[in-house]
């Protein structure tokens, strides 16, 4: 493994959408400092990768098949957290789909309401089923990993936007709803990502003047939100992108 450091020293971490892109690399980078990691992902052959990866390089994590928008798998995925590691310290909701990138006149209704349920309502079923594991330990952090298009939307991705508009909601209203058991709620925008799921949207430009970086960039700043003191920062949106959000 990487030289390890010892950050995240005693911490168990849940990060969704750990199979690849983002999540993988924030599992990967929590793990390097000393984070047991619980992985979860609706595909399980990606998320053992993961897993693997971790163990290979000295660290402890486990895999967990995990569909965000199932409130019971989503529920399966706390207990086997605490069960393997003694509990839970912070919780990464990363899982997430793309959209249509369709005008609302030619969306499809089932892909718009697709994209709400896994983007928007998978992270309220994280946080809700997260939350009496995280007051179990004594307090934590969790850190939602929005977009620029829930603070400003543009054409064509109606249904992406709304559901990342809700979920800096759900980041806000989550946070004054913990502080006072210790538990602090921010919201992490990395900006354009070269991943699977945005390279279209890359090839087209459609972030032209923007930073495209990688999923290894936007590591530093989700461990930087995982080490803050209590009190920290709650309720605040930590952007990565390079103009206004």
């Amino acid at each position: 493994m990487q030289t390890r450091d010892s950050q995240l020293r005693g911490k168990v971490a849940i990060v969704t959408g750990a199979g690849r892109g983002i999540g993988r690399a924030i599992a990967l980078a929590y793990a390097r400092q000393g984070a047991a990691v619980c992985c979860a992902a609706r595909s399980m052959g990606q998320v053992q990768e993961t897993a693997a990866q971790i163990c290979a390089e000295g660290g402890r994590a486990i895999a967990v098949c995990t569909d965000v928008a199932d409130f019971e798998s989503v529920e399966r995925m706390v207990r086997e957290a605490e069960e393997a590691f003694g509990g839970l310290d912070i919780v990464v909701i990363n899982a997430g789909v793309g959209g249509a990138q369709q005008s609302v006149e030619a969306s499809d209704q089932q892909t718009w309401r697709t994209t709400i349920e896994v983007n928007l309502i998978g992270a309220y079923h994280c946080a809700k089923a997260a939350v009496p594991a995280l007051k179990r330990r004594g307090g934590g952090k969790v850190i939602a990993v929005g977009s620029g298009l829930g603070q400003r939307g543009i054409a064509g991705v109606s249904d992406y936007a709304c559901s990342k508009a809700g979920l800096w909601m759900l980041t806000r209203v989550l946070a004054q709803e913990l502080a006072q058991h210790g538990i602090s709620v921010n919201q992490l925008i990395p900006g354009p990502v070269v991943t699977q799921m945005t390279g279209d949207q890359m090839a087209r430009n459609t972030f032209e003047g923007e930073w495209a970086k990688s999923p290894e960039d936007v590591a530093p700043l989700a461990l930087f939100l995982a080490t803050q003191p209590e009190p920290g920062p709650t309720g605040q949106n930590f952007s990565l992108m390079r103009r206004d959000t």
